[in-house]
């Protein structure tokens, strides 16, 4: 009869030390350790567009991360999907008061707070908004859960960045200045979560479309590796082994958005568009077309990764509570009684 605690178990024989494992897949990044802001890492691999780490891997072209869908503005469709967390990068940042983790591929969610007083923007609410909620319009003030107008004044921070801040904008009217508002500070403001706006650069290698991922630096730095992966058969090599952000220098223009994500603090403009709709009286003008003859299988690449890959707050993990231990005591003698 086996008893539990004082009956012996058979020895277990486990793997053998030096030993490893492989995995093959198609379309997705795969191993078990993780990078940082940026980088990459990993053990051996032999891949087409993906990145690989811990176990050896083989892998063929593919995007990877947690899975989200959505459709926008831009007229493409995000569906990213995940192998798994090995290409997840967490960060720290100071919002809200406290000091979060934020990870890109991360889910979101989690409770959402109101910023104590005396914090800035207290009493305002902050947290919340999950990973099928990034994606946004082509208009300043979108991708609010739960706001549907233009402009950003005096709103919560649902995935906890702030919106992007886009200078004084004073060559421009006054229908002009929901955009303009120093509500959050200047571009360069190093209290904003994830540093001062920054960009990046993706041109085509194909046409020469030349696209820019808009948002704080820390946003900026972690996803652009993921679109130098993801996207490496349309982009130049500038745009693959680029490996830092530029400073936001005023050489982006908000009327070049042809899409706004993660509650308009990250967006993605195509150089050469002017978007007309954006000066106009809100809801008095359709958004100007995009022009013909760019690369749209980038824009949808690009619109998927951004889409799936955006840094998000990791939610708060659930709790367990403890067992009762009388219970556990009940169900031990009842096993060995019955054995």
């Amino acid at each position: 009869m086996f008893v539990p605690f004082f009956s012996r178990r058979a020895k277990l024989v486990g793997r053998r030390a030096g030993s490893t494992s492989s995995s093959s897949s198609s379309g997705g990044r795969s191993g078990s350790s993780s990078s940082s802001s940026g980088g990459k890492s990993g053990g051996t691999s032999s891949s087409s567009g993906g990145k690989s780490g811990g176990t050896s891997s083989s892998s063929s072209g593919g995007k990877s991360g947690s899975s989200s869908t959505g459709k926008g503005s831009s007229g493409t469709t995000g569906k990213g999907s995940s192998s798994g967390s090995s290409s997840r990068k967490t960060t720290p940042i100071s919002t809200g008061g406290s000091t979060k983790s934020f990870s890109t591929y991360s889910n979101g969610g989690g409770k959402s707070i109101t910023i104590a007083a005396g914090q800035l923007f207290g009493g305002r609410t902050a947290g919340g908004a999950t990973r099928s909620q990034v994606y946004g319009s082509r208009t300043f003030g979108s991708g609010y859960p739960g706001y549907y107008g233009r402009g950003v004044a005096n709103r919560g921070f649902p995935f906890w960045f702030w919106p992007i801040a886009w200078g004084s904008g004073v060559r421009y009217g006054a229908e002009a200045d929901y955009m303009y508002s120093n509500e959050y500070g200047q571009p360069d403001n190093s209290s904003r979560p994830g540093g001062p706006i920054a960009f990046a650069v993706f041109q085509s290698n194909s046409t020469g479309t030349t696209f820019r991922l808009v948002a704080d630096n820390d946003t900026v730095a972690d996803v652009m590796s993921d679109v130098a992966t993801n996207c490496s058969q349309f982009l130049t090599p500038a745009s693959i082994n680029a490996t830092a952000p530029t400073m936001f220098n005023g050489s982006v223009e908000p009327e070049q958005v042809v899409e706004y994500y993660r509650a308009s603090s990250v967006a993605l403009t195509l150089d050469g568009y002017n978007n007309s709709a954006v000066f106009a009286p809100e809801n008095s003008t359709a958004d100007t077309p995009l022009p013909t003859g760019i690369d749209t299988n980038l824009l949808e690449c690009l619109n998927d990764t951004i889409g799936s890959a955006v840094p998000l707050v990791d939610g708060a993990p659930s709790t367990l509570s403890a067992p009762d231990l009388r219970l556990v005591w009940l169900l031990l003698l009842v096993f060995i009684f019955q054995s």
